[in-house]
């Protein structure tokens, strides 16, 4: 990875940081969250932001800690539009803290077993793998009804199915080994015809020819590139046989049972930030680049284009007609036979409860 002095590469490199980081935890590295899992929390880069008194008169639920899965990014953008307008406290919080994350961090999930975090943005292999390994913990909802990893590819020769990488060379980080490998089990692939490039996170090799296609994630180097004058294609592997969702609100099993309302309270927060967002992408772009993020080297104009992405991946049409964070029964079961080719095992009641999302909508339809 390669550093300078411009804007751009900035945002880059932090975030070619953060790919390295959630993608080394997938299955292959979910390792980390075993032995250190019920140990103490340290290390986490952290800051607080408050809001004006609850409006709500009714719930009073005290402090509101949200674990992040990186630094503090557009990724986010929900979270900080629910924060600055006050959607927190008019649920009855009486301050938002927004624990972002890192490469010095301790995984989403410690924080919250630990009960440093009452939340955290995570994902199904994540949190699966923690739960294989015992930790009391369920997924309660789902930001991204479809996971950003894609093979990125130049438009001049866009790979735009599975099979279009036969014969092509293909780059791919070693923290993404593991989901490359379950991604050949699930599309049945013969890898033999595939030539497969150890490369880092900069995607300069593609733009030089030096490879064929990249595995990235949708919000990132492709909107990188093309803010650089360059045309690329995207596959993404959701739609071509790895379903999986992604940015998953983690929660502790004995937190589903004791503060039900509370979690229905902060759920009703985020839908309220996010669907701010899905309307004016600019608006959670502006805050990471400017307030949430300042200083992380990150430019509106970027953000504002992974903003655009983002949603695009929130957004389909089972939550046009269920809301925000809902997951189908069926791709419940998609997602779980997806995590089986990684080697993960699990129920849907072992990994899930989407009971509380489903009653936020039952209660309160115009959310929807």
């Amino acid at each position: 990875m390669t550093t300078s002095t411009n804007s751009d590469d900035r945002a880059l490199a932090a975030t070619d940081r953060r790919l390295f980081l959630r993608r080394g935890l997938q299955l292959g590295g979910a390792v980390l969250l075993g032995g250190p899992l019920l140990a103490a929390c340290g290390g986490s880069d952290s800051s607080s932001s408050s809001s004006s008194p609850s409006s709500s008169g009714s719930k009073s639920f005290g402090e509101l800690t949200l674990r992040l899965s990186w630094i503090k990014n557009v990724e986010f953008a929900g979270s900080y539009i629910a924060d600055s307008k006050g959607y927190y406290t008019d649920e009855g919080f009486s301050k938002a803290t927004l624990i972002g994350g890192g490469p010095s961090a301790t995984p989403m999930e410690t924080d919250v077993v630990t009960k440093k975090a009452l939340v955290a943005i995570s994902a199904p292999d994540i949190t699966g793998a923690a739960v294989a390994k015992g930790a009391p913990l369920k997924i309660i909802g789902a930001q991204y009804q479809k996971n950003p990893f894609c093979i990125m590819s130049m438009a001049k020769a866009p790979i735009a199915k599975p099979e279009d990488m036969y014969g092509k060379k293909i780059g791919v980080q070693a923290g993404n080994e593991s989901v490359w490998a379950a991604y050949i089990k699930a599309t049945g692939l013969d890898e033999s015809k595939i030539t497969k490039v150890p490369v880092q996170f900069d995607p300069l090799p593609l733009t030089q020819g030096t490879v064929d296609g990249w595995f990235s994630f949708v919000t990132n180097e492709p909107n990188t590139l093309r803010l650089k004058g360059f045309k690329v294609a995207t596959m993404l592997l959701a739609d071509t046989g790895y379903p999986l969702v992604s940015e998953t609100y983690c929660v502790r099993q004995d937190t589903i049972d004791k503060q039900r309302d509370l979690l229905k309270a902060f759920l009703r927060a985020e839908i309220k930030g996010w669907k701010a967002n899905i309307a004016d992408p600019a608006l959670g772009a502006k805050l990471a680049a400017e307030t949430y993020g300042k200083g992380l080297g990150l430019t509106t104009k970027e953000q504002t284009l992974e903003s655009k992405d983002e949603s695009e991946l929130m957004v389909s049409a089972d939550t046009k007609k269920n809301g925000l964070f809902t997951i189908t029964p069926e791709l419940v079961k998609e997602n779980l036979k997806t995590l089986k080719y990684g080697g993960l095992d699990l129920t849907a009641a072992k990994l899930f409860d989407l009971s509380i999302i489903e009653e936020v909508y039952k209660e309160d339809p115009s959310l929807i």
